[in-house]
């Protein structure tokens, strides 16, 4: 299939921050701009919704960052994190994120998913089969599913130019300074 994008175009996008978060942090050392990767994920097009679902503590330190998302025109999604008996933590939107897309997909041409989670797979088949939506994805290629890739109309790899998706890393800030070396 074709990618298609024009201005008429209506997109949503869903941002699993966790995974994005924990991308960046991991591959980079680094805070993640999603505003910047909103912005670039979504282009000249019509943008209808932008959601980021996110995960509360029990210390309440995300707070400024769900502040500075709102900010950015991103909508916010919270759900508390789950500590068990045992001590093992979760913290999991994927079916709330695949619930709002199939809910909103009806309004949109084109789904943009800011994750590298395999798991949503089956939502990408489902938008583009049932809903007829085009489906794109916006991720960290060197930590996105490789299935996750081959399903969607389009990949937008943000390892391609890192330091403009992140905030903080003084080794990319000092590459970028120095012509890239």
């Amino acid at each position: 299939m074709s990618v298609i994008k024009h201005k008429e175009q209506r997109v949503g996008v869903f941002i699993d921050a966790q995974n994005i978060y924990h991308s960046g942090k991991n591959l980079y050392h680094s805070k993640v701009n999603f505003g910047q990767i909103v912005k670039d994920a979504v282009g000249d097009r019509s943008l209808i919704r932008a959601s980021a679902y996110v995960i509360t503590t029990e210390a309440g330190d995300e707070k400024a960052f769900f502040d500075a998302l709102t900010k950015m025109g991103i909508e916010t999604k919270t759900k508390d994190l789950q500590i068990f008996g045992s001590g093992a933590k979760k913290a999991d939107w994927d079916v709330g994120l695949a619930i709002d897309a199939v809910k909103l997909a009806p309004k949109l041409d084109a789904v943009i998913l800011v994750t590298g989670d395999g798991d949503f797979i089956p939502l990408v088949e489902y938008l583009q089969m049932n809903q007829g939506c085009q489906v794109e994805v916006v991720s960290f290629g060197k930590s996105t599913s490789a299935k996750l890739r081959e399903a969607v109309d389009d990949f937008f790899d943000l390892d391609e130019n890192p330091q403009k998706y992140l905030i903080g890393n003084r080794r990319i800030q000092k590459q970028q300074k120095n012509g890239g070396q």
